[in-house]
């Protein structure tokens, strides 16, 4: 039982890692950054660097 408990965890947790990434382009063009889980949580939306983001 337990390892049917381990397999479903970690199942669970690579489908929800790597459904929640993403790519995120400025409104100008010409910066970019990648996201894991958010948008609103990636590092380089925290301090601003690329600007607001173009609509998708």
């Amino acid at each position: 039982m337990k390892k049917i408990i381990k397999i479903t965890a970690l199942i669970a947790a690579v489908t929800t890692l790597s459904a929640c990434t993403g790519h995120v382009q400025n409104k100008a063009n010409n910066c970019s950054y990648d996201y894991l889980l958010h948008p609103a949580i990636s590092i380089s939306k925290i301090v601003g660097g690329c600007g607001p983001a173009a609509a998708q």
